[in-house]
């Protein structure tokens, strides 16, 4: 029973933003790329509201 909570609360993790900020940096292909992403990251890529 254990083992099926533990998958349910798996499933249902809303990824943080520094979560989705660090699988944002390391989709990057190359060493510009990866400048491009931290420069929208520093203005507020994931952080702004609506």
């Amino acid at each position: 029973m254990f083992k099926q909570l533990e998958k349910l609360t798996r499933a249902l993790h809303i990824p943080t933003v520094q979560e989705r900020e660090t699988a944002y940096l390391n989709g990057s292909v190359d060493r510009i790329d990866l400048e491009y992403r931290q420069r929208q990251i520093d203005r507020g890529l994931f952080r702004n509201s609506f």
